[in-house]
């Protein structure tokens, strides 16, 4: 018996920025993209694993997600392989613009919930054995 596989996904799930306003997010940051073309033109995001550690979202996940806003890639793009903690917000808007996505400096407090998260989620893959 043959199985064919198919290729990872090009796309992942979609980062809801409006609901997830003011929430802690820990997002693996997996790789900078280059040309992305979207429908007002190339886009540079960055592709990230986002985990959403409190707020109304809390225990959210989102694989693979592209995000796309200027200012959050300039934040994370120079993380790629690393592990960023903060709190999305919104920063001042220009005249004209609209206020950019932002992501502030995590607290003690978000430090420690990082933490938790972490080792609840090391917790769940030690806890399963591999079926083959």
């Amino acid at each position: 018996m043959t199985t064919d596989y198919a290729a990872p996904s090009s796309g992942g799930d979609n980062l809801p920025l409006a609901d997830l306003l003011g929430s802690l997010l820990r997002i693996e940051v997996t790789e900078a993209l280059t040309d992305v073309q979207t429908s007002f033109g190339p886009a540079n995001p960055v592709r990230a694993n986002v985990a959403v550690l409190d707020g109304d979202n809390k225990a959210a996940e989102y694989d693979d997600a592209l995000i796309f806003p200027r200012v959050l890639v300039s934040q994370l793009k120079p993380n790629v392989g690393k592990v960023v903690l903060g709190r999305l917000g919104k920063g001042t808007a220009k005249p004209g613009q609209s206020a950019p996505w932002t992501l502030g400096a995590p607290t003690d407090g978000d430090i420690e919930t990082a933490k938790k998260y972490d080792a609840y989620k090391a917790s769940q893959v030690a806890s399963t054995s591999a079926p083959f």
